[in-house]
């Protein structure tokens, strides 16, 4: 059992110290503008613009399902027009972000984690460095600043269909006015309420992005090996993302 213990804690330390290595390495190639900086665009449509349709379609349901549940909540006990409330702070505060976030770690993180991990398993990542190639100014930075960037805008879009299918549902199903939807919204309304989305979503882009290329980076095997390392990208993300979601609302709200 000791030498079981001892050997976890080694593992975990040698883990730790190759996240930080990884780290240093990532902010000394920060500065290689001319490398990165014409690859971010590519990224970045990769990234936020082809991300666009999955998350829209969660928003869309996730609005709709907000307003009938809470209707079936809140009939008989408080106003009507608080279903607005609910569908405007829950898609801004937790929803919208998290299940944007879960949704773009199947989809981002494990794209990125099987592209570098191909990359890693046939040698190309040492053919850049043989070219003088900088890998992380090439391959990390450009996605990991993709993600930071285009998450939280992909998240503000997200969030905005679901408002406006909540609304439809609303109107249609629940015979709710528009003034009386717009005034739910409206009520315990916030700035806060918008930026603590963003700030969320911002970490979340982050944090999916960087888990992928450390993955993809650290994969060895073969095919089975990016397989592997495909779905720990995924496993770690969405775990990382719901620490975070506790973080942000402990540290924020």
């Amino acid at each position: 059992m000791i030498v079981q213990i001892g050997g976890s804690a080694v593992r975990g330390l040698e883990a730790a110290g190759r996240f930080g290595r990884f780290l240093a390495d990532t902010g000394r190639a920060l500065p290689d503008v001319g490398t990165w900086g014409r690859l971010l665009i590519v990224q970045m449509r990769r990234v936020g613009v082809d991300s666009l349709p999955v998350v829209v379609f969660i928003a869309a349901f996730t609005g709709v399902v907000l307003a009938l549940q809470a209707s079936y909540t809140f009939t008989g006990t408080v106003p009507l027009y608080i279903v607005g409330t609910v569908v405007g702070k829950t898609m801004m505060l937790e929803l919208g972000p998290v299940l944007s976030g879960l949704a773009l770690a199947g989809r981002v993180g494990a794209s990125v984690a099987a592209e570098l991990g191909t990359m890693k398993v046939t040698e190309q990542v040492d053919a850049l460095e043989t070219l003088a190639y900088d890998p992380y100014s090439y391959l990390v930075i450009p996605r990991v600043l993709a993600g930071t960037l285009m998450v939280p805008l992909v998240v503000a879009v997200g969030v905005a269909v679901g408002i406006v299918t909540g609304w439809l549902a609303s109107l249609g199903l629940l015979d709710l006015s528009t003034p009386e939807f717009v005034k739910g919204l409206q009520f315990l309304y916030r700035f806060k309420d918008t930026w603590y989305g963003l700030v969320k979503s911002a970490s979340f882009g982050c944090t999916i992005t960087l888990v992928g290329c450390v993955v993809g980076l650290n994969t060895r095997g073969g095919a089975e090996g990016v397989g592997r390392s495909t779905t720990q990208a995924v496993v770690y993300s969405a775990v990382l993302l719901l620490v975070l979601d506790a973080f942000w609302a402990m540290v924020l709200l």
